[in-house]
This record gives structure tokens, sequence and C-alpha cells, in this order.
């Protein structure tokens, strides 16, 4: 079901689309399984979601964030995590290859940004750690063309 401003909510997406709403949550999951931890995928997820101004998605990775103990001063500070020391280099690391697969501004990632992320994570975990930005990505995408809502109560994808 739509509002005066979506086009269609979660809930729509998933009848229309159970297939795709299923593919996305199994990456999800898949990702679960790597050595990232909780924290630092959801901190990754809303960063993504930041960039994007995905109002659904932020609102979604916020309270997964908090649910996790994440503070709120963290939370806040995502939006300047380069400027901000609550923000270890192995997270800076991970935003910063969030922000330059979300962005892709110059048509692929900077050199040096993969050489910061492929010294700082396993082969196994920048696998993953793509995965889950470019499936935050796709959730992004999905919520902004639809205009999900983003309801304090809204349940949905990533």
């Amino acid at each position: 079901m739509a509002t005066e401003t979506s086009r269609l909510d979660y809930a729509g997406f998933r009848r229309l689309a159970p297939e795709a709403d299923r593919a996305l949550l199994a990456i999800s999951a898949a990702t679960k399984q790597s050595a990232l931890g909780a924290e630092l995928i959801e901190l990754v997820k809303l960063r993504a979601s930041l960039v994007n101004r995905c109002s659904f998605c932020i609102a979604l990775h916020q309270r997964e964030a908090r649910r996790l103990g994440i503070s709120g001063e963290r939370l806040a500070a995502l939006a300047r995590w380069r400027e901000d020391p609550r923000f270890s280099p192995r997270e800076r690391t991970a935003l910063a290859w969030t922000d330059a697969l979300t962005q892709l501004s110059d048509g692929d990632v900077p050199d040096e940004v993969h050489r910061e992320a492929s010294g700082s994570f396993s082969d196994a975990d920048l696998a993953a750690l793509t995965s889950i930005v470019a499936t935050i990505n796709a959730w992004n995408r999905i919520a902004l063309a639809y205009r999900f809502p983003a309801t304090r109560d809204a349940e949905g994808g990533e």
C-alpha cells in the first residue's frame, strides 16, 4: 500500500517481486557469515543509505545499529566519518570502500582505495564487504524508486 507521498511500501514490493526480495535477503544472510561483524555491517549499510539519502533504509539501519549497541554519537558522526576519531582504522577503510562503491563517480574504485581495503581485509571479507555494499545500494534504489515510507515501525529489506 502506498501513502500520499510513497508509490509503494515494502510489503507491496515483497508482494509484487517476491523472488527479488528473497534473493536480496539471501545475499544479506550470506554476508552475515563473514568475519566482518554485525556492527561493521550495519555501519556500512547505514553509510551507503546516508550517501544515497534513502530515508527508509536510514531509519531501518539506525534502529538495527542501536539494537546492536552502537551509540547515537557514532551514528550521528557517520555523516562525517573521515574527520571523526570515533571510527577505527578498519572501520574507516570499510567506510571508504563503501563510499567508493556507492558513488562510482569516475566509473570504478580508485586503486588507492582498493589497496587500502585489500590490505585491511582478507580476500573473502573484502568480497563479503563488496556484496554488502552492492546489496544495500540495490535496496536503496528500490526504496527510492518507490518512495518507501520511512515510518517508525517500517519493517524492511536489508
